[in-house]
């Protein structure tokens, strides 16, 4: 029972963000999502089409 009680006490202590931040938070790991599989596709392209070149010369 002490163990439930302190944490509803923590979750009183708890600052939650608010929407304006919590938007601006989701768009931030929307963008970063976006870039970052986008840099990974072009390297994944990349090392394909050097692979297939090196294999073309065997």
């Amino acid at each position: 029972m002490k163990f439930f009680k302190s944490v509803i006490e923590e979750m009183k202590l708890v600052t939650w963000p608010t929407r304006k931040k919590l938007v601006k938070d989701v768009i931030t790991v929307i963008q970063s999502t976006i870039l970052f599989a986008l840099f990974f596709a072009a390297v994944d392209f990349l090392l394909a089409k050097l692979s297939y070149l090196g294999l073309k010369g065997l």
